[in-house]
């Protein structure tokens, strides 16, 4: 550092010597000098004291929460992991709804605490900002849960998380929240503040309202914030059936009936992205002696996936491998029907996966698609002459879907799903599901996730 000729090199952020102020203040040393606690040393006696007096469910959510905020996991792995073992069943329903609640309402109930701070423009440490999101959820979307408890445990959670300071922060806010009237009804509303009175960030509500319309960007908004269903777009049902959500049933259920006829020999199908194999059972299911090969580019959910196929008879000869779909050996030949169902953004699924929301940014919609074109092109190489290729995602964004059919050149001639989903098994309706010749699904408008679908065949 320039202009340190003499003291002890260590400076704060004034460029005053450290440790010349310690020797001048007698040898005490300022908080923001003294080495912090290691984490080895474990959590204080007053942190051990609270931590005993917070519910298992609670302490759990808190844990989960923490790490899906600095990016250390996914919710719905993190609910199936280790930390939920050791919990009763009736703790496991709690902390799995107050881990999704608090994910799917965060920015609306960031938006409250900010009004109820002295300080609204006060930037809270992130356990402190965890602890009044989980109160707060529970004050406001849980009724069966006491005012009290929530407050209570609360404070004992801000102490427990290292910081008692905050705790009367944190009973201060919890109290006026549930002293708080509920907000009234406005006679209308801005996309704004809709979207954050849903939990949504306002810059993707934007985007759906000019591309479905307002209506259909509120009901997306209120379908996310609900628990997701059984579904209802199928009448009846099969046994013999994998469990996936309807919308992803509905895409596989499309791609066997766009499989176009073949004589003489078994169809060849491809599912080029294939985990966690919920669609490739269904193609299985289907079409009854076709040869499938099912493959993805994920060695630990391809794992999941064999295990999942060998629980279904009907797919024992469905062929697997761990690769990149445009890596495919050319010994593999071509196929049939290909099922293209890409990695995308997930703003159709935004119900099962809050935390897409918390994390997504517009420019991330740009690298979507980039890696989508080039796995659409390396499977459109597999595809022989007259065969089918349905490529699909979960998400709304155009850039992913109707963009991505538009930019396909070559012979290529898109197939009208109208026809096809008259040929889908107890599927009681398709009204409004059919978009320029495209399946197209709204959480909220239809009762199911959002997908698109197109097929396009080789001519």
């Amino acid at each position: 550092m320039k202009g340190r000729a003499q003291g002890s090199g260590i400076r704060d952020e004034k460029g005053t010597d450290a440790v010349a102020r310690v020797l001048a203040s007698g040898g005490r040393v300022p908080k923001k000098f003294a080495k912090a606690r290691p984490a080895s040393a474990g959590p204080t006696r007053e942190a051990a004291e609270a931590q005993a007096k917070i519910t298992p469910a609670r302490r759990v959510a808190f844990e989960i929460l923490t790490l899906v905020e600095a990016g250390k996991g996914h919710s719905d792995d993190l609910l199936r992991g280790v930390r939920m073992e050791a919990l009763s069943e009736a703790d496991r329903h709690l902390t799995t709804a107050l881990v999704m609640g608090v994910l799917r309402w965060q920015i609306a109930l960031d938006a409250r605490i900010k009004g109820l701070l002295q300080r609204p423009d006060q930037q809270l440490p992130a356990a402190v900002a965890l602890v009044l999101r989980l109160g707060a959820f529970q004050l406001l979307h849980m009724d069966r849960i006491p005012a009290h408890a929530a407050l209570s445990e609360s404070v004992e959670m801000c102490r427990a998380a290292g910081e008692p300071q905050a705790t009367g922060l944190v009973n201060a806010v919890l109290r006026k929240l549930a002293r708080a009237e509920k907000p009234k009804e406005k006679i209308f509303e801005t996309t704004a503040a809709f979207a954050e009175r849903l939990g949504h960030p306002a810059w993707l509500v934007e985007r759906w309202v000019q591309y479905y319309g307002r209506a259909a960007a509120l009901k997306i908004c209120e379908g996310n914030q609900a628990e997701p269903g059984r579904g209802g777009l199928f009448a009846g049902g099969e046994a013999d059936l994998p469990e996936i959500d309807d919308g992803s049933r509905l895409v596989a259920e499309l791609a066997a009936a766009a499989l176009p006829p073949v004589d003489g020999r078994a169809a060849r199908v491809w599912d080029c992205c294939a985990a966690p194999g919920g669609k490739t059972l269904l193609l299985a299911r289907r079409l009854a002696g076709a040869e499938i090969l099912a493959t993805d580019v994920s060695a630990k959910r391809m794992n999941a996936m064999q295990g999942r196929l060998r629980r279904f008879p009907y797919a024992e000869a469905v062929k697997t491998a761990v690769l990149d779909a445009g890596k495919l050996p050319d010994a593999a030949g071509q196929f049939d029907l290909i099922l293209c169902d890409v990695p995308c953004s997930g703003t159709g699924t935004l119900g099962r996966n809050p935390e897409i929301r918390l994390r997504l940014s517009a420019d991330d919609l740009a690298r979507q698609a980039s890696r989508q074109r080039a796995i659409l092109d390396a499977a459109f190489e597999r595809l022989a002459p007259g065969g089918r290729l349905v490529y699909s995602t979960c998400s709304l964004e155009p850039e992913e879907n109707e963009q991505i059919a538009a930019g396909v050149s070559g012979a290529y001639r898109q197939v009208p799903v109208s026809g096809l989903m008259d040929r889908v098994p107890c599927l009681a309706s398709s009204a409004g599901m059919v978009r320029d010749g495209a399946l197209r699904t709204l959480p909220g408008v239809q009762p199911c996730d959002g997908f698109y679908a197109v097929v396009l065949e080789r001519v």
